[in-house]
């Protein structure tokens, strides 16, 4: 498992990961930070970029702040 720090961009005009260093990235995702809808899109956008499956993808804590930590297995 590898944890990472993520700074979540939500309601940006594309999905996309910036990887800034070894474990700090950038997620933009087009979903509004609204009834968990950015949070889905940054798990599932994770998990297309290290290539996992969703569900192997967790936020471990800051559900409601942009700076998350996310756990991948």
């Amino acid at each position: 498992m590898i944890k990472i720090f993520v700074k979540a961009k939500p309601a940006a005009s594309e999905d996309r990961v910036e990887k800034v260093d070894e474990t700090h990235f950038e997620v933009s995702v087009k979903e509004p930070p609204i009834q968990g809808r950015a949070n889905m899109a940054i798990v599932r956008t994770l998990a297309q970029y290290f290539q996992v499956a969703p569900s192997r993808v967790r936020i471990i804590s800051g559900y409601t702040s942009r700076q998350k930590v996310v756990a991948i297995e």
